[in-house]
């Protein structure tokens, strides 16, 4: 199976919808309300077009991952702009093929082409550290949230991105997140 991955073009929008929406249908740890987010951040100054990607199998989109400006303030208020990953999603019947995967790889490489050191995400313990993610704890990096330690994760696009960074992430408005 041949996987493409291409850059999202408006005509992707809906397809790109449904998939994100059927892929965390049965995920336990989802509002459910990532097809909704994705929509709000391709309206925000946050939004890249070119981090925002599908793959795509036998001329369907089977995949999607959006790469968004995030920003990494200190205690002293100074900021360092970062990506958060939110969301990767993939059709539930071509999960476990390496889609995913593929997806993170492609989005690192182009975001490390467009100048950004870092990409912060909350997910999966077991899923992302083989990709390079460390847990944010190691950096001094914090979630502006409780949620468990082993799922907050970041990693540095190009060596020593994250030295002397440290402090709380500050997701664009559309996350809902205060």
């Amino acid at each position: 199976m041949e996987i493409n991955i291409r850059k999202e073009v408006q005509e992707d929008f809906k397809k790109v919808s449904e998939l994100i929406r059927t892929a965390f249908e049965s995920e336990e740890h989802s509002d459910h309300e990532e097809h909704f987010l994705v929509e709000r951040l391709r309206n925000s100054d946050a939004f890249i077009p070119e981090l925002s990607m599908v793959a795509e199998a036998d001329h369907q989109i089977v995949g999607y991952i959006l790469l968004t400006k995030i920003i990494i303030e200190d205690e002293n208020q100074k900021n360092y702009t970062s990506l958060a990953l939110a969301p990767v999603a993939v059709s539930p019947e071509f999960q476990g093929k390496g889609i995913g995967g593929k997806l993170i790889k492609e989005a690192h490489q182009k975001a490390k082409e467009l100048g950004f050191g870092s990409v912060v995400l909350l997910g999966h313990e077991n899923y992302y550290p083989k990709f390079g993610y460390k847990l944010t704890k190691e950096f001094g990096i914090r979630l502006p949230f409780e949620v468990p330690e082993a799922n907050c994760m970041v990693i540095e696009l190009t060596e020593n991105a994250l030295q002397n960074v440290n402090g709380v992430v500050r997701y664009p408005k559309e996350f809902g997140i205060e």
